[in-house]
């Protein structure tokens, strides 16, 4: 995707966390406990707000990598990032476009 802005969309996030350590599509080395995520078109890097629809809290995150690679999944958290809005496996968001970061 070319650019982002404007970009909203709702879906299904998950998380993950035993890739820790593992370089991202940037080239950063991935750590659970920082608050990044994985999509599959958005532009890298970029900040989004990710808001879980069952109980309204949201994150910003920086997404630095590619995924998920799982059907019928819009966006993978980082560990930290999916703890901090009450997700504990899969959960209804709103992934929305909050800048470029280049």
């Amino acid at each position: 995707m070319a650019s982002a802005a404007g970009y909203e969309e709702v879906g299904t996030a998950s998380w993950y966390g035993s890739e820790s350590g593992n370089r991202t599509a940037t080239g950063s080395r991935f750590r659970s406990q920082r608050l990044t995520a994985a999509h599959k078109t958005l532009p890298l890097p970029c900040k989004v707000r990710v808001t879980n629809l069952h109980n309204g809290r949201s994150v910003d995150v920086l997404v630095n990598d590619r995924g998920p690679f799982k059907k019928g999944r819009l966006i993978d958290l980082s560990q930290a990032a999916a703890r901090r809005i009450g997700i504990r496996g899969l959960a209804k968001v709103k992934v929305e476009y909050l800048s470029s970061l280049e």
